[in-house]
């Protein structure tokens, strides 16, 4: 499966995993070109891992997850992986804005004797 081995083909069939994509809506999520992504999805195309549908001068892809058979569950497994990282990343960041704002908001004492901003 040397198709999948390269990270942006990877990314290509997470982006067309659940639906159909256009090459060129595929391609706005990389800096490189155009070109560059056709190539990969040419590579995934002829190994069978992508469908590909036209209509008119669009072709739209979307991975075809039997061709991928154990493999797609291990994708899949890995990129809910990525997630749940970025999502506790994402929540430590949270934490600690909120640490820093409390820590620069001054207590005051309202004239009822509470503590606030």
């Amino acid at each position: 499966m040397r198709a999948v081995a390269e990270p942006r083909r990877r990314e290509i069939l997470r982006l067309c995993w659940d639906r159909e994509r256009t090459a060129g809506d595929i391609a706005g999520h990389f800096e490189v070109t155009f070109g560059a992504v056709s190539q990969h999805l040419g590579v995934l195309r002829e190994a069978g891992l992508v469908a590909v549908r036209r209509e008119g001068t669009r072709r739209y892809y979307r991975a075809d997850r039997r061709a991928l058979g154990p493999l797609g569950v291990y994708l899949q497994s890995l990129w809910a992986d990525q997630l749940d990282t970025l999502a506790a990343l994402a929540e430590q960041v949270e934490q600690a804005e909120r640490a820093e704002r409390a820590e620069r908001t001054p207590d005051i004492e309202d004239e009822e004797g509470h503590r606030g901003p």
